[in-house]
């Protein structure tokens, strides 16, 4: 009985091990963004798996709200890689003869959001496999910048600062100095590796060029430092020169608004004195008004004087009107004075007056 059971056992295992299986192992990748990841899934068929062969690859992200994705899909003799939209065009089968057993993959132009667990099944009945990889994509450190925080002058402490712009933690860094053939000074020995070396009480001797190496698991970047130690400068003569260039140019500032105010106030003027009207001063009397209002009066005069003196009165009076007050007016032909009889200046409302008469030589009689 112990016979038979052992020769059935050993039977199992022989039937296992020729059934549908993938030799490569369970695998963690790591590649930085931007390259391409080689995912491989090699699988082994035995004489019993005669269904048809059907491989699918499976994306857990990393991200554990979201579902399992199907990213690639062979069946039926047909390629389908238009099921997961993020990695539309950037994965394809290695592979021209996926039956030949390889349904490894590429993933191309890596992105932080590539990251997550794959998983590639292989099926064909009755064998079904699968196996997973973890999938790490990591940046590289780029863009690193090396630069003094401090006055680097003699006796000063200031510091030497290693930033890269980006990089996948965790990062390395190395300094060296490359100038002047010297080791670096002994106090830093302990800063070698960090991104910041404490510098006390500077010398000249720390002069030189400085570099910095920054590492991580996919890449590594450098960047180049000048340290030029130098003794300290006229701090006095130069605040006291800052000083002066300032008040010079706060006077010149001021002068420069004196004159634009000065000459916006004198164009100010000028076009007042210019437009001005003044209101107070009276038009000018026409002439004609003049000469009506002089005749006008001479009328009214005529009602309070005497029959006999109103011929000479008439002959005399209207004579002194000056010529130039008529220039003007419209000429009507000259008529002779008319006379007017007593009783009809009586009837108009003249009141006779008695005119004294005078002697040849004044005096009135």
């Amino acid at each position: 009985m112990a016979l038979l059971l052992r020769f059935v056992l050993l039977c199992g295992v022989a039937d296992f091990t020729r059934s549908l299986s993938i030799t490569t192992p369970e695998q963690t990748i790591e590649k930085a963004k931007g390259e391409t990841a080689y995912l491989p899934c090699k699988f082994t068929l035995s004489p019993e798996d005669q269904g048809p062969l059907d491989i699918e690859w499976l994306l857990s992200p990393s991200d554990n709200q979201k579902v399992d994705q199907v990213i690639i899909l062979y069946s039926g003799d047909k390629i389908y890689d238009n099921y997961y939209q993020d990695l539309k065009g950037r994965v394809h089968f290695t592979s021209s003869d996926l039956k030949s057993g390889d349904a490894s993959i590429n993933v191309t132009n890596l992105q932080l959001s590539d990251i997550g667990t794959y998983q590639c099944k292989v099926k064909k009945a009755p064998g079904v496999a699968n196996k997973k990889f973890l999938l790490t994509v990591l940046v590289k450190p780029s863009g690193t910048r090396c630069f003094i925080d401090g006055s680097e002058e003699i006796g000063n402490d200031f510091k030497l600062k290693c930033e890269p712009k980006e990089g996948s933690l965790p990062l390395r860094y190395e300094w060296q100095k490359l100038s002047d053939s010297q080791k670096m000074p002994t106090s830093w020995l302990a800063e070698m590796t960090s991104p910041v070396i404490s510098v006390k009480n500077a010398t000249s001797e720390y002069s030189g060029t400085y570099s910095c190496t920054v590492k991580n698991r996919v890449g590594s970047d450098k960047c180049l430092l000048r340290l030029d130690v130098v003794p300290p400068s006229n701090r006095a003569g130069t605040i006291a020169g800052a000083v002066i260039g300032i008040l010079l140019a706060l006077v010149l500032i001021s002068l420069i608004v004196f004159c634009c105010r000065k000459k916006r106030r004198e164009e100010k003027y000028e076009k007042e004195v210019h437009h001005d009207i003044r209101e107070d001063v009276p038009p000018p009397k026409s002439r004609t008004s003049t000469a009506r209002s002089y005749i006008g009066s001479n009328h009214s005069s005529l009602g309070s004087m005497s029959p006999s003196n109103m011929e000479g009165y008439s002959k005399t009076q209207y004579n002194q009107v000056p010529s130039e007050d008529f220039e003007r007016a419209p000429q009507s032909p000259t008529l002779p004075p008319a006379k007017v009889a007593a009783p009809n200046l009586s009837r108009m409302g003249a009141v006779p007056v008695m005119i004294p008469a005078q002697s040849k030589d004044g005096s009135i009689v």
